[in-house]
């Protein structure tokens, strides 16, 4: 395998082995983040590939000095970058919902940063979060699992921080809500 200052250093070369290289290691990486905002596999698949087009053009402004952080900071670029492509895919779509589910056979494609036990969480958390209306499943994604502030999702959303923290509300409540109904149908088949 190689180092990833290797791997990056071709690509800031825009050498084709090393861009593949890149793509392959963090491919699932990358769609797993791009699920949280988009359902349909073919969409979030664009995305994802957009988002790696965005991130090979603009290569030559990631820094980390630090070798031994270099994965850390790689993947947050690469996360941010996902992120932004999904939301502006969604901004054209004027946050319409999702319609149909996600393909079962996406589960299977290879993580190396994750374990079964983590992968199976992650599986649930994704399809209850799906049923959340969009404008509350961003927020949720952005604020809970990504780690944005309030401040950050309404300068990228363009909307007021107040509707950022109304909608994260709002989310945890039919969340909770979705719990405990998947909760009393679990309690009532055992």
């Amino acid at each position: 395998m190689n180092k990833i200052i290797d791997i990056v250093n071709g690509c800031k070369n825009n050498d084709n082995k090393y861009q593949k290289i890149l793509y392959e290691n963090y491919r699932a990486f990358a769609l797993k983040i791009v699920f949280r905002y988009i359902y349909t596999y073919e969409e979030a698949l664009e995305i994802t590939n957009d988002g790696f087009v965005k991130f090979f053009l603009h290569i030559d402004k990631f820094r980390c000095e630090n070798e031994a952080e270099m994965d850390k900071f790689l993947t947050g670029w690469i996360k941010r970058i996902m992120i932004n492509t999904a939301i502006d895919l969604l901004r054209k779509k004027m946050l319409l919902p999702e319609i149909g589910g996600i393909a079962e056979d996406v589960w299977e494609i290879k993580d190396k940063t994750a374990s079964a036990e983590q992968m199976i969480i992650y599986k649930d958390l994704i399809l209850v979060i799906k049923k959340l209306p969009p404008s509350y499943r961003i927020v949720f994604n952005m604020h809970v699992i990504d780690g944005y502030t309030h401040i950050e999702i309404a300068e990228i959303l363009k909307i007021p921080v107040g509707t950022s923290k109304s909608n994260l509300l709002r989310a945890r409540t039919l969340l909770q809500t979705y719990l405990n109904q998947k909760e009393s149908l679990v309690a009532c088949s055992i």
